[in-house]
């Protein structure tokens, strides 16, 4: 039966047998359960308890004073279950069975604590002055509250997600010299629209960053792109039928950078990310220039990306794990789920943090994305994509690292916009394993202050 527990659940069962062992009890009976409960409560479940100062040392006493007469002799190793116990989780499943969720959930185990009728619990509780009723109502909302599903994935919701609008002021914060350079470019050349030509020009012009020496050693250089850009008669290939301050293919680019950007954790779209915009695209008179000058886009985009990667950004790390995990499951779309799994499988940051601090483990996590999304059977060589929810939640991020004035996304930015969309699969799944907003949102700000 423990399989369908969470991890959270899980350590109530551990923590109860193992206050039956420390009382020196015959076996773990309901009232251990009720310790355990209070000893590993949070949040709002925390908040419960100190409503009615019932701490974990007051309640021992009363417990250990009822128990006296079920004390053993000998020292037992693993205390059993008693039949009382066993009954009880029979309950908890019974109550997260009705309730439609497939695990049993702290709350599950505290609802059939608070039914309890044939143990000492109801005449602790009066000692406290505990509310049964109000207290039931409350944990019972709670739990209905974390059992809601998902009806559709979010690949086939698009309400409330508009189409996001390139601002030329996010981009000139992190690469201000190249655009002043491509507009220079723009005057002289009597052309009035700026195209990708000038952006990856007056990238190359500045010889002494790593991405231009990159580019040097894959055979580009600022003379050998000047040259052929001289060769160049007709703008053609920048347009497709309408004239804006970028070329449309200028703007396709700088719209791809930005999610670049995103995607390999800056909060700041650098000349990097333009480049690669413009390789993005697979069109326009500087993808052409690469082109012909044989140079292969997939082998500039990896040497690019390298030094990148060799920084372990957090957020690329996240979203590389997140794709493993679309794959793993027969996905080609990544939602905020596969985020989730992401943070949590990173390991390190101060999102998984917050998540291992509230026991939401890899398994659980895995095990409730796999019961909402289920598998799929799509094709591995196709690129794998992003749900709306899940664009708008990385734009979240984005936004939050760029209000902070922090130079990297982080996954403590990941976790909090995943909070801001709250019918999104990542925090359906958060539900299911009996954790809440307002926890991961303390959670986020505790962990702030100590990384600080």
């Amino acid at each position: 039966m423990l399989e369908k527990f969470t991890e959270k659940a899980i350590n109530v069962v551990t923590e109860a047998q193992n206050q039956a062992k420390l009382m020196q009890n015959v076996s773990v009976q309901p009232e251990h359960f009720l310790l355990a409960l209070v000893k590993l409560a949070k949040g709002i479940s925390l908040n419960v308890f100190r409503t009615y100062k019932m701490t974990f040392e007051d309640l021992h006493k009363v417990v250990d004073e009822k128990l006296r007469f079920e004390k053993s002799v000998r020292i037992v190793s693993t205390p059993p279950f008693s039949t009382a116990s066993k009954d009880l989780l029979k309950k908890a499943l019974d109550i997260a069975q009705k309730s439609g969720n497939q695990n049993i959930l702290y709350e599950h185990i505290f609802l059939a604590v608070l039914n309890d009728k044939n143990s000492y619990i109801p005449r602790i509780l009066e000692r406290f002055n505990f509310d049964v009723y109000k207290t039931k109502d409350l944990i019972s909302r709670l739990s209905q509250k974390k059992t809601k599903r998902q009806l559709h994935p979010e690949s086939d919701d698009n309400s409330g997600l508009p189409e996001e609008l390139l601002q030329t002021d996010n981009l000139l914060s992190g690469s201000k010299e190249v655009f002043d350079r491509a507009l220079s470019k723009l005057s002289a050349s009597n052309y009035e629209i700026l195209g990708t030509e000038q952006i990856l020009s007056s990238i190359l012009e500045d010889s002494n960053t790593e991405l231009t020496q990159i580019l040097s050693k894959l055979g580009l250089t600022s003379d050998i792109f000047e040259q052929k850009l001289k060769e160049i008669t007709s703008r053609k290939d920048e347009f497709e039928g309408k004239q804006i301050i970028f070329t449309p293919n200028a703007f396709t680019a700088m719209n791809l950078a930005i999610e670049m950007a995103k995607e390999l954790g800056s909060s700041e779209v650098t000349p990097t990310h333009l480049l690669l915009g413009i390789l993005k695209t697979k069109k326009g008179i500087a993808y052409n220039i690469l082109k012909n000058l044989n140079l292969s886009t997939s082998t500039v985009e990896h040497e690019i990306i390298k030094p990148i990667e060799k920084q372990m950004p957090e957020t690329l790390t996240i979203m590389k794990l997140a794709k493993e995990e679309a794959r793993r499951i027969g996905r080609n779309t990544v939602g905020t789920e596969m985020f989730l799994l992401g943070i949590i499988a990173e390991g390190y940051g101060i999102g998984f943090r917050v998540l291992n601090e509230l026991e939401v483990t890899i398994k659980d996590a895995r095990q409730t994305v796999e019961d909402i999304v289920g598998y799929g059977d799509e094709y591995f060589d196709q690129e794998i994509t992003f749900t709306p929810r899940a664009k708008k939640v990385l734009e979240t991020a984005w936004q939050i690292a760029k209000r902070r004035n922090e130079p990297k996304i982080e996954s403590a930015h990941l976790l909090y916009a995943i909070t801001t969309v709250p019918d999104c699969v990542a925090m359906k799944v958060l539900e299911q394993l009996g954790v809440d907003v307002v926890e991961i949102k303390q959670g986020i700000i505790l962990e702030k202050q100590r990384s600080d």
